[in-house]
């Protein structure tokens, strides 16, 4: 399983640097039941890591981070993570700490991914 774990990490990296212009340096993903599990490292650009320093910008960018990243992958249907899992996409749930620059996403797909691919 983990070489198919380490295919949707890639695509993931690939899709999120074609659509935001960078993709995390780091990624783990875990298949579980029905869910994709996506661990994030350097997520940020050098500008939002200058916006984390003032004020109120943890959160404004942590608000901006997270909405922006599920509307990217509802107005880019993530067809290659379709066609390379054998399943449909069904949701997104992210979240970000900006401090640690660590981020979550969690994709949903319509099929056991844990089952499909145990080795």
């Amino acid at each position: 399983m983990k070489k198919y774990e380490a295919e949707f990490s890639n695509l993931v990296r690939a899709f999120r640097k074609r659509h935001m212009g960078k993709g995390p340096r780091n990624i783990k993903t875990t298949f579980c039941k029905n869910w994709a599990i996506c661990e994030m490292e350097g997520n940020l650009s050098p500008v939002e890591k200058f916006i984390a320093t003032a004020d109120d910008g943890k959160q404004m960018l942590r608000a901006a981070r997270t909405e922006m990243v599920k509307e990217m992958y509802r107005k880019n249907h993530p067809i290659e993570m379709e066609e390379f899992l054998g399943a449909k996409f069904v949701d997104l749930f992210v979240d970000i700490d900006i401090e640690k620059d660590f981020g979550m996403s969690i994709f949903v797909f319509d099929k056991d991914l844990e089952k499909n691919f145990k080795q």
